[in-house]
């Protein structure tokens, strides 16, 4: 029985969770990086609310993974979001298989390899890790490559001098939101370049297109 066939169970029914954003909990952390401060700037509850609302979108871009003894890139050809339904259609190095598919929402993932072999868990991340060695927080990175706190889990967020996110702290892994960007004429900035560090483990997501999906 091979690592995968351990962790996979038969495909269950996509769970559905209804997700709040709490508040801001404080964690026990080290002095933030010289400019940034803990104190958000007026806009910052209205812009959350928008992001909270932008849930219906297409993105493409590139995603890059370094970790100890395992390492890989990717090419995002299209990673569409429907509320907490996610798609992501990947090519290149990860997984090491080229073209792959994952489609998930809370609770449950479906991993789709390019000879059509289709595996599925209730443990999304623990399925990634198995296919490929990377921790790939997938269910936090929907809320975290929009600028905003996953609804589980303490966080701590930090702000830059003109206002923007620039660090965001939570599950034990750090963001660093390296660059935003005016993608649509009709939202607020949007990541366009983010950092994720937890331990010696890295991922890097540089964002090419990010369009609304017609829902929202």
């Amino acid at each position: 029985m091979s690592i995968l066939d351990r962790v996979l169970i038969k495909p269950l029914a996509i769970l559905t969770l209804a997700l709040t954003l709490g508040a801001c909990a404080t964690l026990e952390q080290e002095p933030l990086p010289a400019g940034f401060s803990e104190q958000p700037p007026a806009d910052w509850a209205e812009r959350q609310r928008t992001l909270q609302n932008f849930s219906h979108w297409v993105l493409t871009g590139k995603l890059a993974v370094r970790q100890p003894g395992e390492s890989g890139s990717a090419v995002i050809n299209r990673w569409t979001q429907d509320n907490e339904h996610y798609e992501l259609a990947l090519s290149s190095s990860f997984l090491g298989m080229g073209s792959t598919r994952l489609e998930g929402s809370p609770g449950f993932i479906e991993l789709e390899l390019p000879d059509g072999e289709t595996y599925a868990s209730s443990d999304p991340q623990g399925l990634i890790y198995a296919a490929t060695g990377w921790e790939l927080p997938i269910e936090a990175l929907v809320w975290w490559v929009r600028g905003l706190p996953a609804p589980e889990g303490e966080f701590r967020l930090a702000f830059n001098q003109d206002g923007q996110l620039a660090q965001l702290q939570q599950k034990g892994w750090t963001i660093r939101y390296e660059r935003w960007r005016a993608f649509m004429d009709d939202r607020p900035d949007l990541p366009a370049r983010l950092t994720a560090r937890k331990d010696q483990k890295l991922v890097r997501l540089v964002v090419s297109s990010w369009q609304p999906d017609g829902a929202d």
